[in-house]
């Protein structure tokens, strides 16, 4: 399994409790306007993503994440 992959995978478990019943998660899901995650929401999200791969994720990417797919690039690009 490629790190691309691995990245998904954890990030398809952090957001399962988020998904809207019916809805499909997957790389091109938007964080806010697919999910409705609140800013608390992606905050919380962070945190436990940032001590899984025990990394810390810059506050001023933040705003070029909007979709799964850009968040596992960008925990890539930290690694």
């Amino acid at each position: 399994m490629s790190d691309y992959q691995a990245h998904l995978s954890r990030i398809f478990e952090v957001l399962q409790p988020y998904v809207p019943e019916g809805e499909e998660l997957n790389e091109q899901s938007e964080l806010v306007a697919d999910l409705g995650l609140s800013s608390i929401d992606v905050m919380e999200m962070i945190v436990e993503i940032e001590d899984f791969f025990d990394i810390s994720i810059p506050l001023n990417i933040l705003p070029d994440i909007s979709t799964v797919g850009d968040l596992a690039k960008a925990i890539g690009n930290i690694n």
